[in-house]
């Protein structure tokens, strides 16, 4: 069974970087009419079609500089191809850390935790330790027999707040169609730069930068993506809002901010040159906290609800702008 990979159908991934292993090819001309996953296989023949399909949906394969995600999109021939190579999730297995974990609710199906900012989501290039995941495992060890131990969705390393990680695959399959269609709420607390209006609806498409690759962008071909936002307070130069996800796209919160101009204080990405006078002026990631998730149990099938406080740091920084 083939589950898409987390990164399909979340706001807050960590950051692309380069990986460690890139490779480069040449679509050769007589397979053009073929699928994407297929003329993969036919290339790169020592990794299983599953994991080249998962590689497609989790954005690391390009054709001619552009992101495809779609293992069943055709080729036509003659394209430059792009693949960066994820290391085997098999070596992950026997590499459980002692890493503390804030888990607000846990079951024999599901585990929901509140993570710390600070904290990478998923190893990849750079960080291949110290990650969630390395202490989901050590948690609970039987999650090494599950895809990415879990995990369907992802915040940014300098993201705080809930998750949600399956802990069977029946309920990791129900999770990850639970976000594709749209079913899982998702509310974030952010600070902002500016006085944006009470409320509003950000509907503007998103993809990955056409240079910068680190950073996704407003692009009017690119996937479609909405946030609800609405105003809590005006504080002192920014304004605390709530945003709620309709879509969920890498950095969606943080690119339609900062496109609308109102971007994330601390953001280091979006946040441009905009800034405040110290201590907030100093805050020292994106003020963005996820303090409510609501889904409906894999199991049980109740519909679930949990919030949490706001993240100290950005509690602190609220106060400093009052």
């Amino acid at each position: 069974m083939n589950i898409p990979a987390p990164s399909e159908n979340n706001d807050d991934d960590y950051s692309g970087s380069p990986a460690a292993d890139r490779r480069i090819l040449t679509i050769p001309g007589e397979m053009a009419g073929q699928r994407l996953d297929l003329a993969l296989a036919a290339l790169i023949p020592e990794y299983s079609r599953s994991r080249l399909q998962a590689w497609v949906r989790a954005e690391l394969v390009q054709l001619d500089g552009r992101i495809r995600n779609d293992p069943k999109s055709r080729v036509h021939g003659g394209e430059r191809l792009q693949v960066d190579v994820e290391p085997d999730p098999a070596r992950l297995e026997d590499a459980p850390e002692d890493i503390p974990l804030e888990v607000i609710f846990e079951d024999e199906h599901i585990l929901v935790l509140n993570k710390q900012a600070g904290l990478v989501v998923h190893p990849g290039s750079g960080n291949w330790s110290g990650t969630l995941l390395n202490g989901l495992l050590a948690h609970a060890p039987h999650l090494a027999e599950l895809p990415r131990a879990g995990i369907v969705h992802r915040l940014d390393k300098d993201t705080s707040g809930l998750m949600v990680v399956a802990k069977t695959l029946q309920a990791q399959t129900d999770l990850v169609r639970q976000l594709q269609a749209r079913t899982v709420k998702r509310h974030y607390a952010a600070v902002v730069m500016g006085f944006p209006p009470a409320s509003g609806v950000l509907d503007q498409s998103i993809d990955r930068h056409p240079t910068q690759r680190t950073k996704m962008t407003v692009m009017s071909n690119g996937r479609e993506a909405r946030t609800h936002f609405s105003l809590i307070e005006r504080l002192q130069g920014a304004s605390w809002v709530e945003c709620v996800l309709d879509t969920g796209r890498t950095h969606q919160i943080r690119v339609h901010m900062a496109h609308a101009g109102y971007p994330l204080v601390g953001d280091p990405v979006y946040g441009g040159r905009k800034t405040l006078p110290p201590p907030a002026g100093l805050f020292a990631r994106q003020a963005l906290h996820a303090f409510q998730l609501g889904l409906r149990h894999p199991d049980s099938r109740k519909e679930l609800l949990w919030k949490i406080p706001l993240a100290e740091d950005l509690e602190q920084l609220i106060i400093d702008l009052r």
